[in-house]
């Protein structure tokens, strides 16, 4: 499916659940979201409607976002749900990590493709620090997890936050000579609790090119510019929405986890889809892709959602 700028729509990240096991500075507030009815989220039967709905429109790729998607009681079964629609190529899903000792070889087995893990240091104190309440060594235990379980081509996120972590980059950037990873470095937006954090927080992606000089560029594989040390077995992928503006080259939308449809991140839009059915379904989706923004402001003025990151989806 086209948007109205010519972009073909082929990608929707659907978030499962607003709650999370933690508290990242960067994305919710330090005493968590308001627990909510379960009336006001989607059941796991709505989410499934809406992906079937998208994936008739053309959407090609999944990925499951939150909060954290699997604190979301029934989330092995929603995958195992989303696996069998006929015409979906790719199911993806993002998560911190914690609760892949329990859930990886289940999510494998339900047809999860591959997984994206939020680590945005390696420092157990700077860990418990970023996410107020989380061990490092969870995580560490979870990516065993998810190897053991099958899962390969693991990538990594990785905010940059200037004076927390960039001294960190080489790091992060070492892991990939021995490992088949991604690591990625996604820029700081000004969104949610950090519109309002000194400037010095928020880096450029090049940081990254400019203290690793070793870096070769390689092909790019959707909004993520890529790149190699000489040997590595794996990548380093810089996600710059700020200073290299991808929106001109972006082919997602988005479904929050009480079923309002954003074309993008950054927008005030959206449009309710709860219950729609069938072509009423479709339609509401398909105006959400018609009426896709353009682009984003950032460069301007913080972003223009009201919501937080973990009320949208990351």
């Amino acid at each position: 499916m086209t948007d109205g700028c010519g972009r073909t729509i082929d990608y929707l990240r659907l978030s499962v659940t607003d709650r999370c096991n933690y508290r990242c500075r960067y994305c919710m507030p330090e005493e968590g979201v308001c627990k909510r009815d379960h009336r006001d989220m989607l059941t796991l039967e709505e989410l499934a409607e809406i992906a079937r709905a998208a994936v008739q429109l053309g959407v090609k790729k999944i990925r499951l976002t939150g909060g954290e998607p699997l604190v979301r009681r029934g989330i092995v079964d929603l995958c195992r749900m989303l696996r069998a629609i006929p015409g979906l190529e790719e199911l993806c899903l993002t998560t911190n990590g914690s609760l892949l000792p329990e859930l990886a070889a289940p999510l494998r087995e339900a047809g999860v493709d591959r997984l994206n893990i939020s680590l945005d240091t390696l420092r157990p104190e700077r860990f418990a620090q970023i996410t107020r309440r989380g061990q490092l060594s969870d995580v560490l235990e979870g990516i065993a997890a998810a190897e053991a379980a099958g899962f390969q081509g693991l990538k990594f996120d990785t905010v940059l936050i200037g004076g927390f972590n960039d001294d960190e980059i080489p790091d992060f950037v070492e892991l990939t000579r021995d490992h088949p990873w991604e690591m990625r470095f996604i820029e700081l937006m000004p969104m949610g609790p950090c519109a309002d954090w000194d400037k010095r927080c928020f880096l450029p992606g090049d940081v990254v090119l400019q203290r690793i000089g070793a870096l070769q560029q390689i092909e790019s594989c959707g909004v993520a510019r890529r790149f190699r040390l000489p040997g590595a077995n794996g990548t380093v992928g810089l996600i710059s929405p700020v200073s290299h503006d991808f929106c001109a080259q972006c082919r997602r939308i988005r479904v929050t986890a009480d079923g309002k449809l954003k074309g993008c991140l950054h927008s005030r839009e959206e449009i309710s889809l709860r219950g729609l059915h069938g072509r009423e379904l479709e339609d509401a989706i398909l105006r959400g892709i018609l009426h896709k923004p353009r682009g984003h402001h950032l460069t301007e003025h913080a972003s223009d959602t009201p919501r937080t990151m973990n009320e949208i989806g990351g």
